[in-house]
């Protein structure tokens, strides 16, 4: 059999209505059972006072008569007569009073009024105790409160008290709380369907939101409404539509860059390659040394692509390893510049001691050496700043043209050139390199063109999270 799965609004109403009937049941049961007892107590109480006064006036009744032994009981009877709507009876056990009530089956007979048998339990209880005892019984067809009490020594009075008023008291409190149950549960039924009404349009707005958002709407968005889990829902939505469009975005963004990463790629080896041809067909020529320098000027060039795109790869699939120890930065920077066979001097201020890969930096500052050279004019300067407590700073600043505005935001990325209607023998991924180089230490590399560009490697003095130095050695001073 298929299991019945209720919807969003038919569950809200249902439930409503069990936890509106389950509570009002609950409460008109208690009020109830409260108004019964509160009824039934007063109505005990009420008739304990009767019989307390009916005692009391038997026996002022027995001391004051001039009535013969043998006439007490009438006396007492004449005296209960006058109690009009009062049913009553005597069990007498004093001789010296009138007549006494037979013991038969266990119980004694009354000797003047209604009929009845008091149990011998009963008489023994009376007897023993000073206090009237009461008993519900069904006497003449209806439930009726009987009191049983001793008013003179071995006489006791039994007086009957009907409840059929209370009793229709009760049926007419449990008729009254039993519509106002019904109006109650009519009344919370009605207010789960709105409710269920308003909570199920919320969750088709958001539903619907959700397939616009599905179909490739990135700008979807919900309203944002008061405080309540709808209004949380609303503002997780509209996060995560934001996280997703910023994500997608993003992934186009690298599709865009992938696409351009291998036309420059297949640009970069196209000239290479037809070099590579040309040089080897001429060296079945006369021009033979020529070619053999062209082949090796080219196969050097190809290989530090290669190399380049290595690099790369390593960074985008997260391989790129670091090996981190102490080092100088102003030797590093020193050995730079005598690298690359450079006038150019390197100025210290503070301390330039940090924890990182030296091979990694060194590529960094070479790189970015390179690009002053090549793209910038002299005076040539590199400073390293060390200052700070935590950080230093590799500044690389020429006195050329400086970035063009619109290659500043771009000047990272691979394949750029500075300037591209020229022919470059740079792949154009120096800059990229060097940018992940700092990155992967925890740095960063700052661009700036204050007449002329300027650029600022800045590294932590320790890789944030990185791996230990690998020649074991103490971490380095501030200053």
């Amino acid at each position: 059999m298929k299991r019945w799965h209720p919807g969003l609004r038919t569950s809200i109403v249902l439930t409503v209505i069990a936890v509106t009937v389950a509570a009002t049941g609950a409460m008109a049961g208690l009020s109830y059972q409260l108004q019964q007892s509160s009824v039934r107590d007063r109505f005990k109480s009420a008739a304990l006072a009767d019989f307390d006064s009916d005692a009391q006036q038997i026996h002022q009744w027995l001391v004051n008569s001039r009535a013969t032994d043998e006439s007490k009981l009438d006396s007492v009877a004449q005296y209960l007569n006058g109690r009009l709507s009062l049913d009553w009876s005597i069990v007498n056990l004093n001789p010296a009073i009138g007549p006494q009530s037979p013991l038969s089956n266990g119980g004694y007979a009354a000797v003047s009024g209604v009929p009845y048998t008091l149990s011998q339990e009963q008489v023994d209880t009376a007897l023993r105790s000073q206090e009237h005892k009461t008993y519900d019984v069904n006497f003449q067809g209806s439930l009726q409160l009987i009191i049983v009490g001793q008013t003179e020594p071995r006489l006791l009075l039994v007086e009957y008290y009907d409840t059929k008023i209370i009793d229709s008291e009760l049926a007419k409190a449990r008729l009254e709380l039993a519509a106002a149950s019904v109006l109650v549960i009519l009344v919370g039924s009605l207010l789960g369907v709105l409710a269920a009404r308003r909570i199920q349009r919320r969750v088709r707005v958001a539903a619907g939101a959700a397939r616009t958002l599905g179909a490739g709407d990135l700008d979807t968005r919900l309203a944002v409404q008061g405080t309540d889990e709808f209004a949380d829902l609303a503002g997780s939505f509209n996060a995560m539509a934001e996280r997703l469009g910023e994500s997608i975005a993003e992934l186009r963004r690298k599709d865009a860059q992938q696409r351009r990463f291998v036309a420059d790629v297949a640009h970069d080896l196209r000239t290479p390659m037809a070099v590579l041809i040309a040089a080897s067909d001429g060296l079945h020529g006369p021009e033979r040394e020529r070619s053999a320098e062209l082949v090796a000027t080219q196969t050097r060039r190809l290989s530090a692509l290669v190399e380049d795109l290595l690099e790369m790869s390593r960074f985008d699939a997260g391989a790129a390893e670091l090996r981190p120890e102490h080092l100088d930065l102003q030797e590093l920077c020193v050995d730079v510049v005598e690298m690359v066979a450079a006038d150019i001097p390197v100025t210290l201020r503070g301390n330039g001691i940090v924890v990182g890969d030296p091979r990694r930096l060194h590529t960094v500052v070479r790189n970015l050496v390179s690009n002053a050279l090549h793209h910038g004019a002299p005076p040539i300067t590199i400073t390293v700043d060390g200052t700070a407590e935590f950080e230093a700073r590799v500044i690389v600043r020429d006195h050329g043209p400086g970035l063009p505005p619109e290659l500043a935001p771009v000047v990272f990325d691979r394949f750029v050139r500075g300037d591209r209607s020229r022919r470059s023998e740079g792949s154009g991924l120096g800059l990229a390199i060097g940018y992940e180089n700092a990155v992967l230490h925890g740095g960063r590399i700052d661009v700036a063109s204050p007449g002329g560009a300027e650029f600022t490697l800045v590294v932590p003095r320790i890789p944030p999270g990185g791996p230990r130095p690998s020649d074991g050695s103490p971490a380095p001073a501030h200053p």
